[in-house]
């Protein structure tokens, strides 16, 4: 009897998760100790994106030719050495070196999905797709409070923990998935949604689905979800540290930020367990394309004018609803303008294009935080996501006007 991949990909990606979700809220304050600035500080997560922009697609195309398992246990095994570097770290140069080994063998998410693909049935494939979902929820919910309880113990003690995590989950990779066989390629060209990304240098590939109009809008909808989203969530613990004082009037720390995310990260479980689902069957997609960039434009720029917690919990929460349904609504938007064999490619250029975001928004939210320019850096995601906003209403289906027909005959 076959063994269902699910529950294997399940534990390796949520352990995957947790260890991110546990650095995330931290990264800022670390690379603070280490004399950063609040530019250098974001800085680490470009770096991170940048190399992931160039590794993915190559780890990718590595896992078709030597098999999922090997490529994913290298991958894992780049994040282990990345964590170890940066708790290890004396200096700031270290925690660069951290990030750029953990960003070059980039590629965890996409290779567990190309291994559902390789494993599933094409109609049990969204399903199984929706188990990392689940995967992401709960670590984005454990893992900041973890962060915020572990920091206690000195701002190095989080990063040990998740290069133990890291550890287990190349444990859970080596003795619960199977090996499995090189993929060869379908006469059809099929990808699915866990086929490949194309590389940086692919400019054909990119041109050709760039020129669909439809496709174009959407694609340029997604970059700037991607960087509104990125200049809050790599800039938003250093905003925070200047912004918000705890009840003694102390400033906030990593534990506050980590129990914030853990909010958000609640919030996203309720969202995707099955309130999305319903919201996209009364309102459909467009229509919540439409109200997510609304609430993300409405919470990120009243963020800069919130000094108070009731509030921030507040904006917190239009903020969550806004970015945590636009990713999916918008990925869905994309897959329904082609075919199924082009599905996978269409994935892959939107994340590249998300990885293209990770690398610029951190520039422009780090060099905000460090002139002091703590208004302009929410107004810069709440502007994005306005523009985000009018380019989904321009695209929205018009009905026609009550009491005329749709068309009009010409005479001949």
């Amino acid at each position: 009897m076959k063994r269902s991949p699910l529950l294997p990909i399940f534990l390796v990606v949520l352990v995957d998760v947790l260890g991110f979700t546990i650095v995330y809220p931290l990264l800022p304050f670390y690379a603070e100790k280490l004399g950063a600035t609040p530019l250098t500080a974001t800085l680490l997560v470009s770096v991170y994106a940048a190399c992931s922009l160039l590794s993915t697609p190559v780890i990718g195309r590595l896992s078709d030719q030597y098999g999922r398992r090997r490529l994913l246990l290298l991958s894992q095994a780049g994040t282990f050495a990345g964590f170890v570097a940066i708790g290890s770290a004396t200096s700031l140069w270290m925690v660069y070196v951290g990030r750029i080994l953990d960003g070059l063998t980039a590629g965890n998410l996409s290779t567990a999905q190309a291994y559902i693909s390789d494993h599933t049935k094409p109609e049990d494939r969204a399903k199984a797709f929706g188990i990392i979902g689940v995967a992401f929820g709960i670590g984005f919910f454990i893992g900041p409070a973890m962060a915020g309880w572990l920091q206690q113990y000195g701002l190095h003690v989080p990063f040990v923990v998740a290069a133990s995590l890291s550890a287990l989950s190349m444990i859970c990779t080596y003795t619960l998935l199977e090996p499995g066989a090189p993929s060869a390629p379908t006469g059809d060209g099929a990808t699915g949604p866990g086929g490949k990304r194309p590389s940086v240098l692919d400019v054909s590939t990119y041109l050709e689905f760039l020129r669909r109009p439809g496709l174009r809008a959407l694609f340029l909808e997604f970059f700037l979800f991607s960087f509104a989203f990125s200049a809050f969530m790599s800039g938003f613990a250093l905003f925070a540290e200047r912004q918000f004082t705890t009840a003694s009037g102390a400033p906030w720390t990593a534990r506050e930020v980590g129990y914030l995310f853990t909010y958000n990260g609640l919030l996203g479980i309720l969202l995707q367990g099955g309130l999305l689902g319903r919201l996209v069957k009364r309102f459909g997609e467009a229509r919540l394309a439409i109200a997510g960039f609304l609430a993300a434009a409405l919470a990120f720029a009243q963020l800069g004018f919130t000094h108070d917690l009731p509030i921030l919990v507040v904006v917190s929460t239009v903020a969550a609803f806004g970015t945590g349904v636009l990713r999916p609504v918008l990925t869905s938007l994309m897959t329904q303008q082609v075919g199924r064999h082009e599905q996978g490619v269409t994935i892959g250029i939107s994340g590249s294009l998300s990885s293209f975001a990770m690398t610029l928004a951190p520039m422009v939210a780090g060099g905000l935080l460090s002139h002091h320019l703590l208004l302009t850096w929410a107004l810069v995601p709440a502007s994005i996501s306005a523009l985000g906003l009018v380019l989904a209403l321009a695209r929205r289906p018009r009905p026609p006007a009550a009491g005329l027909p749709t068309a009009v005959s010409r005479p001949r």
